[in-house]
């Protein structure tokens, strides 16, 4: 049966290593790239999945973004964090705080997120078998899953290196790696290679 992940995508998730890029705003400004070049890139390197990450923008600079990013990309747009903007984007992207913040019974937390974003795509960050089993267990489209490398952009506390094709082997969702993924990485059992925003200057 085809999944929400995959109407949502327009084709069946056969392959692995699909390309998932983080849209952060704040590293697109730092590395003088705008949004028509990271969209325009994003199109040569065939990606299929965008996550858009704003921590310093208005709500309204990040709604004209998202429907700037909708408009010229014919790819699933996921917001990160943001539920009130889930209206101008096709799904939510959230770390394990975000959801024990709604609520700390994560079944009861993903019913709450679910009444607000209906069908559209729900993303959850996961570290460890735990998180995963956990996961399993909740109405969730994908998870991310890392950090497989050190990252200069975060501060992570634990690599999870060559284990990570035996920890998403365990997950009933499509896993996408996160921390460190290059584009050309070939990492058993993963979905998505996540890239971070100046993926084209670090491949």
């Amino acid at each position: 049966m085809i999944s929400n992940l995959e109407k949502a995508l327009g084709f069946e998730l056969k392959a692995f290593n699909y390309l998932y890029v983080l849209c952060d705003y704040e590293t697109l400004h730092k590395k003088n790239i705008t949004l028509e070049k990271f969209v325009d890139l994003c199109k040569k390197s065939d990606v299929k999945l965008v996550q858009y990450r704003d921590k310093t923008s208005s709500l309204q600079e990040q709604k004209t973004n998202l429907l700037y990013l909708k408009s010229q990309l014919n790819i699933p747009i996921i917001i990160n964090d943001k539920i009130e903007l889930i209206e101008f984007a096709d799904g939510l992207h959230l770390g394990q705080e975000d959801f024990l913040a709604i609520h700390k019974d994560k079944k009861i937390a993903t019913k709450l997120i679910r009444a607000k974003i209906k069908n559209k795509l729900l993303g959850l960050s996961t570290h460890n078998e735990i998180e995963i089993l956990e996961a399993n267990d909740l109405a969730l489209d994908m998870i991310g899953l890392g950090a497989y490398r050190n990252t200069s952009t975060k501060d992570v506390s634990s690599i999870i290196g060559s284990k990570i094709s035996y920890l998403a082997k365990i997950s009933k969702h499509p896993v996408c790696a996160i921390g460190g993924v290059k584009m050309n990485d070939i990492i058993e059992n993963i979905k998505f290679n996540v890239i971070g925003s100046g993926f084209f200057n670090e491949n």
